[in-house]
């Protein structure tokens, strides 16, 4: 299995996914600092693989800490809290794996400073070990929603690159062909950050599954041409109603697949699912750097000064979700009433 992100004595240890498929180099970040600028600047990217490496970050800071007395651990423990959260606004496991070492740091207090930091850096290796099982899970609730043999779409890279390990939709797809059945992969390039050309299939041929590569645009075409017989994506922040936030790109899928008649699911951990956001528009949307549009592989394909949108999401209709298939189950609609019955909320 890709080792997405680990523990070490040294720090957090990534595998550099800016550099990815041509060099397969390795980084460790040896503190909450480094931690979070591979956040931002898409070392490791993915919702629960945030998750996991925010968990991993401030364990790292906190253990690290020169604090002295508890109210010194508490200031040095929210500041790296607030660093390591201003990094991407939305992928909403940032924040529970935040609130998830919030709540555990409050248990602790009372305790000695030394098993403060031990206790912590173990709730992040939990979370790691925790994310694997969860995708594992994922996976054989959704290969039986895809066909024993056809084509599947799928769009930016939510696989063992995206996560602890083992992926969402990829894990999806991983234990579809565990259980026999003979899918082909079409893979969207994803502009302009190319996680599918550069991750999704470089992951699947690891794994010796059949997969074309095919630009944005082609997706369409493909569906028309009955080459397409699902659609799995995951999802960085879904909202209580169903809408889902996932890479720019997913929602012009979705419209596309359901004019085809053509199911598209969604595979994302219950951390995923915002019962606190209502819907789709309350889905706070990263903007990043023009250049990302502008060039490509360092080259300049714009002209200068152009004017530049570059969100790195858009919201998906619930309407246009066949089902969501979390670790839990798989929730259909009413989305409101299904989700919140997987939360447990």
């Amino acid at each position: 299995m890709i080792k997405t992100l680990e523990w070490t004595d040294d720090g957090v240890r990534f595998i550099d996914q800016t550099k990815l498929p041509t060099e397969e180099i390795y980084v460790t970040c040896k503190t909450y600092y480094e931690v979070a600028d591979a956040i931002k600047t898409m070392i490791v990217r993915g919702a629960p693989a945030i998750g996991v490496a925010a968990g991993m970050g401030i364990a790292l800071g906190v253990r690290h800490s020169k604090a002295q007395t508890a109210d010194e651990l508490r200031r040095d423990f929210d500041h790296i809290c607030q660093v390591i959260g201003a990094t991407r606004p939305t992928a909403v496991n940032l924040f529970w794996a935040i609130r998830r070492m919030q709540e555990k740091f409050a248990s602790l207090q009372g305790q000695p400073i030394d098993h403060i930091k031990l206790e912590l850096i173990s709730e992040a290796q939990r979370m790691h070990v925790e994310d694997i099982a969860a995708n594992k899970a994922m996976g054989k609730h959704g290969a039986v929603l895809l066909p024993s043999a056809g084509g599947v779409l799928t769009h930016c890279n939510a696989g063992a690159l995206a996560t602890a390990g083992y992926g969402t939709a990829l894990g999806v797809i991983r234990a579809a062909v565990e259980s026999g059945k003979k899918l082909h992969m079409f893979v969207d390039e994803t502009r302009p950050f190319l996680q599918g050309s550069r991750l999704t299939a470089w992951e699947l041929m690891k794994d010796n599954i059949p997969t074309t590569l095919i630009s944005d645009n082609m997706a369409g075409a493909m569906m028309r041409q009955g080459k397409i017989n699902a659609v799995v994506v995951g999802a960085d922040r879904i909202a209580a109603n169903g809408d889902v936030a996932n890479k720019i790109g997913t929602y012009t899928v979705a419209v596309l697949a359901r004019e085809h008649g053509i199911p598209f699911y969604v595979a994302a951990p219950i951390s995923t699912v915002d019962l606190a956001t209502a819907d789709g528009s309350q889905i706070p949307i990263e903007q990043r750097a023009s250049a990302e549009v502008t060039h490509l592989a360092g080259k300049q394909i714009a002209p200068d000064g152009v004017g530049v949108e570059n969100p790195a999401f858009d919201v998906t209709p619930n309407k246009y979700v066949t089902a969501i298939i979390t670790e839990r189950g798989v929730a259909r609609p009413p989305y409101r009433e299904s989700l919140r019955a997987l939360v447990g909320a």
